[in-house]
């Protein structure tokens, strides 16, 4: 019995259980690894196109070519190399977290905070849907994804201020964003290099992409709204409930100390706010990237700081103090940035994407069009980047697509879609749960029925754009 007993301990001792984060990027790391050795090396020529100016693949001219596995050496020199190709985002996210810290430590969004959930007393959900609405858009609109990571924090402290759990702060900042991403209607980054690619006149087809992303909208509100009311009803009900965080739960708090809202307190806000306009502006209007944002962020820390009554030496330390509470989560960025390295180095890419896209050559209409949708969902595990999948696939499908009589805009839109839903599943996004201590084999569980629920809607888009011939042309 006794004996019993011990085995008994060991096997609960062993059990597998919220894998470490950098444990499973290593574990894709090696799959990715072994890949390169397996996978047949394959090449696509690149050539300018004359439409975009970009550089892109020539459909015709795939052919396979000498193997080059990735050794173990290699593989681990490609963590660094991913971390050196990551060096914008992780500087900016520090910059922005360091920030965030720094508007915090005067009082303000505590004081802000409490201000809210007074006024509201238990009528909570509009705020709910409006925090959805507003950074949905944004993700659609604008594309939003690294500017809104010092935001997770913000929405996890009020959603536990209102009685809800860190998932539910975290869908109304970026889960929103996310699926405004997957929908978006303007976001010159994925729908305007898409349509210059495939020589669509620029935002063609708004009217039916505005339509998808309010259906896209309705189910994931729905969703959040759902898993909202069941998480306050019973905290049980959390997908994080047993789950001892790796990160101090005493920063997602709010301070009561701060239960008086000052002027001084609205001042710092209102700079904030500002901060938020200009990063908006500069994004959209003059091609700001991390190193534009990052500065911004760092002197709105700087102004805030001085405003809200922090001397230099505050300022200092609470901004190395909120860099510290990224730096576990912020570096898996380049972890995941290895995979790519790996895989590129391998030169198996191209030959990933040339046996995703044969099928489609044997089959026809609908079909077709939703199995380019599905593959697109696929491809975005391998190729983050917005632009560089068009400019890896869109050579393929555009010509394949005319000769089935698939209008552009409808391959155009399987690859807006496509490119989007799944990104809230893939690795990648592993370092984007961490600001929020989600582990990431609960959100996968969780996040697959929205994603499982928005493939379904996206597939349903596609077949009627097909159908309706979805133009111009």
């Amino acid at each position: 019995m006794k004996e019993a007993g011990t085995m008994q301990s060991k096997k609960k001792k062993f059990k597998f259980k919220n894998p470490n984060a950098y444990f499973l990027i290593m574990i894709i790391i090696l799959l990715a690894t072994i890949a390169t050795w397996i996978i047949p090396a394959g090449q696509y020529d690149r050539v300018i196109d004359e439409t975009s100016g970009k550089e892109v693949v020539d459909p015709e001219s795939f052919r396979y070519i000498e193997k080059t596995p990735v050794g173990i050496f290699d593989t681990l020199k490609a963590i660094p190399e991913g971390m050196i190709l990551s060096a914008g985002i992780i500087s900016f996210v520090f910059l922005t977290s360091g920030a965030v810290a720094v508007v915090k430590s005067t009082g303000a969004i505590d004081a802000g905070i409490i201000k809210v959930v007074e006024k509201l007393k238990g009528k909570d959900l509009p705020l709910l849907i409006i925090m959805i609405v507003i950074f949905s858009l944004w993700g659609s609109l604008l594309g939003a994804s690294r500017e809104l990571i010092p935001f997770i924090p913000l929405g996890v402290t009020l959603a536990n201020s209102l009685g809800y759990d860190r998932v539910v702060g975290f869908h109304i900042v970026r889960t929103s964003a996310w699926v405004g991403f997957a929908a978006t209607t303007i976001n010159p980054r994925v729908v305007g290099v898409a349509q210059e690619m495939a020589g669509l006149p620029l935002l063609s087809g708004l009217s039916y992409r505005i339509i998808v992303f309010i259906v896209f909208m309705l189910i994931s509100t729905a969703f959040f709204l759902r898993y909202a009311k069941k998480v306050k009803e019973d905290p049980r009900n959390s997908i994080l409930y047993g789950y001892e965080g790796e990160m101090d739960p005493e920063q997602f708090k709010v301070d009561e100390e701060f239960s008086k809202f000052t002027t001084r307190h609205k001042l710092v806000l209102i700079l904030f706010a500002l901060n938020i306009v200009v990063l908006v502006y500069g994004t959209a209007k003059l091609g700001w990237g991390t190193n534009e944002m990052g500065a911004l962020y760092l002197g709105t820390a700087i102004i805030c700081g001085l405003v809200g009554g922090l001397d230099p030496q505050s300022i200092g330390r609470e901004f190395s103090k909120g860099m510290s509470f990224v730096t576990s989560g912020l570096l898996i960025a380049g972890f995941t940035r290895a995979i790519a390295v790996i895989l590129e180095q391998g030169q198996i890419l191209d030959t990933i994407i040339y046996a995703l896209s044969q099928p489609l050559s044997h089959v026809s209409g609908a079909v077709t069009a939703i199995g380019m949708f599905v593959l697109y969902s696929i491809i975005t595990f391998f190729i983050g980047s917005a632009s560089g999948r068009a400019a890896a696939t869109l050579p393929i499908f555009i010509p394949l697509s005319d000769i089935l009589g698939i209008t552009r805009q409808t391959t155009v839109l399987a690859f807006v879609l496509g490119g989007g839903i799944t990104n809230m599943l893939w690795p990648n996004m592993i370092y984007v749960i961490s600001f929020a201590d989600i582990p990431y084999d609960r959100w996968f569980k969780h996040i697959l029925k929205l994603v499982m629920y928005l493939m379904v809607a996206g597939a349903v888009a596609i077949a009627l754009a097909y159908y309706m011939n979805y133009g111009p042309f």
